[in-house]
């Protein structure tokens, strides 16, 4: 199984998203986490939108990046273009898309 990271700058909005929407369609394939350059707290437009979608995130916390180990993941996406703003072990991943 895959390990994937979605990172934003502070795990608020899109990360969150990217990271319920993965859990709900590929939860069979991949292990799915988001997390922030900093850590802040998930927007109630995020959760409406998904509940919208029929995705509940409403229980998702944001999370640091800091608070993780790069070598835990295979996969790690960039959602706003803080991928220069990465350290390079996270940019290393065996994929990692901005």
């Amino acid at each position: 199984m895959k390990r994937v990271m979605f990172v934003c700058k502070k795990n608020s909005a899109r990360s969150q998203m990217a990271e319920g929407f993965a859990k709900a369609l590929g939860a069979e394939i991949m292990d799915v986490t988001s997390s922030g350059l900093e850590a802040s707290q998930v927007r109630p437009e995020a959760i409406a939108t998904m509940k919208d979608a029929g995705v509940d995130i409403s229980n998702q916390t944001s999370k640091a990046l800091s608070d993780f180990q790069p070598e835990d993941f295979d996969v790690v996406i960039s959602l706003c273009g803080c991928g220069v703003n990465l350290p390079p072990a996270w940019v290393m991943r065996d994929v990692f898309e901005d």
